[in-house]
Formats: structure tokens, sequence, C-alpha cells
């Protein structure tokens, strides 16, 4: 199963990209990080539509895809990775997580999602989400694997 992290913005070099890395070596599954952005200066909703389509079209076809938003579902780390173990044992291919920009999703984002997952009520850098995502499919694998990192 290929991972995906489709995400609006440019990450720079930083502790924020270091931990994306480290997160994402320890990986089995492969992570790719795909980048888009709009870097027009457009008004609020054209904005949230132009960076809604090129997530979309840097999503493939058929990925079970995961939208990080902060209405969505919260899930502990035991139930993502059950929720994984779903999607691995059904045969998927890719799962996409996708992480929008500062003004959120597109309502064509939020239709397109198999999962709209919350990471909780408090608002998080964009890059910090990233290597947070990483983290918790890292999570995810251990739990799988009975590895004990994950300590609950």
């Amino acid at each position: 199963m290929n991972l995906l992290v489709i995400a609006v913005g440019r990450a720079r070099r930083g502790p924020e990209a270091d931990l994306l890395t480290a997160y994402s070596e320890r990986l089995r599954w492969p992570l790719t990080v795909r980048e888009v952005e709009e870097r027009r200066p457009l008004p609020v909703e054209e904005r949230r539509r132009r960076e809604g389509r090129l997530l979309l079209e840097a999503t493939p076809e058929h990925a079970h895809v995961i939208v990080l938003d902060g209405a969505g579902r919260t899930l502990s780390s035991e139930a993502l990775a059950r929720h994984l173990a779903c999607q691995r044992d059904a045969g998927t291919r890719s799962v996409a997580f996708l992480i929008g920009g500062a003004d959120g999703h597109d309502q064509a984002v939020l239709a397109r999602a198999d999962l709209a997952l919350s990471l909780g009520p408090m608002t998080w850098p964009h890059m910090m989400v990233r290597p947070m995502v990483a983290e918790q499919v890292f999570r995810a694998q251990c739990i799988l694997e009975g590895h004990p990192y994950h300590r609950a």
C-alpha cells in the first residue's frame, strides 16, 4: 500500500521537514509527499476552490482519501490503525492524506473524502500536520505489528 501526503504549500527546510523525514524513513509502506500551491492573490473562496482542484488533481483516481479537517472525526491511534489495516486488507493501492491551506478545504475535497479526520479541536500549523500524520501512520504500523513503540 502506498501512502501519499498531498498538501497545500511548499515546505521549507527545518525541524518540521526533518521530523517528517524521520518518520517517513521508519515506515514499511512507502510515503510520498506531493505539494501543490496557488500563488496568485485570490479572494478566499476562489483560492479555496483552486487549492481544492489542485489537491484533487494530485490524488490518484482510486485512492482511499483521508482529508484532514477540523470538523472531521477524531480517532484514537488504535482506530486509525484498524482503519488502515482494513484498507491494506481490502487491497487498497493508495491512501492519500489531503492537507488543505489556511482557509480550509473546498466542498469538492470534502465530498471526495472517504474519511474526514480531525487531529483534535486545537489549530495546528499546516507544516506541523505533515509530520503528525507520518508519526500517526508509523504508530499505526507499530500497533498492527505489536511493536512496543505504542504504549497505550
